[in-house]
């Protein structure tokens, strides 16, 4: 297919604008309305009891998360095609990353359900003492964010390629391509310090957050509202097209 004949990408655009968007506002959504509400840091007993009064919004909450991720799949692959006139390998790189991310996370979702399980009113759960149910509880809760963190290492990865591959582009500012990548390493940063040195996330966190915030925000509205250069676009992939 010549650029002549390609579509324009700028349908491309605007559905990944309007999907990554959505994939915004149901994270801090998650984060903020429903866990930053129901879970007490540090309290065990009265992030069970919220969970209890709760359980509607907890449970609306996974829901929400899981719908994120099904916006990951189209986004990942529009991504693909808006920035693969670029360079193909590190488009499908940032493309297997973030499939990868998407999978690890939505697997993660398992464990936020896991409290639902231990404090309800089942009979073998009469095995264990209310305390001892809470606490479990609880550390299923802080296992879920460290299998986001886990996940957000690939999810850098992907970032910081296609912040390069935006900087490269052409037919998307610069700028763009900046907050991207720096996205991908505070990602990696926090996710890392998580790992290897819990006092530093706890120091960094939740600050190390915003640039990545920031980016991907400004990155969705972009696409949304001002898509790409159409002409730049088909000019790069002309030219891609011509290289043997």
């Amino acid at each position: 297919m010549t650029a002549a004949a390609a579509p324009s990408p700028q349908l491309y655009a605007r559905l990944c604008g309007a999907a990554y968007l959505g994939i915004v506002a149901l994270g801090v959504c998650g984060e903020l309305a429903v866990r930053g509400t129901v879970v007490v840091s540090g309290d065990a007993a009265a992030t069970a009891a919220n969970i209890h009064s709760s359980e509607a919004l907890w449970r609306a909450g996974i829901a929400g998360d899981l719908l994120m991720h099904v916006l990951d799949v189209p986004v990942l692959v529009l991504l693909y095609l808006l920035l693969r006139p670029v360079g193909r390998g590190l488009a499908l790189f940032a493309t297997a990353a973030q499939a990868v991310q998407t999978a690890v996370l939505a697997v993660n979702k398992l464990v936020l359900l896991a409290p639902l399980f231990l404090l309800g009113e089942a009979a073998y759960l009469k095995a264990f003492t209310p305390e001892q149910l809470q606490a479990l509880s609880y550390v299923a809760i802080r296992m879920h964010a460290f299998g986001f963190g886990i996940g957000l290492v690939f999810f850098g990865c992907a970032c910081l390629a296609r912040g390069y591959l935006i900087f490269l582009s052409g037919y998307l500012p610069k700028a763009l391509g900046v907050l991207m990548a720096l996205a991908g390493l505070c990602y990696l940063i926090n996710s890392f310090a998580m790992l290897l040195a819990p006092a530093l996330a706890r120091a960094i966190f939740p600050a190390i957050l915003l640039p990545p915030f920031v980016a991907e925000l400004a990155l969705s509205l972009w696409l949304l509202a001002k898509g790409v250069d159409v002409a730049g676009w088909r000019r790069v992939s002309e030219r891609r097209a011509d290289v043997p």
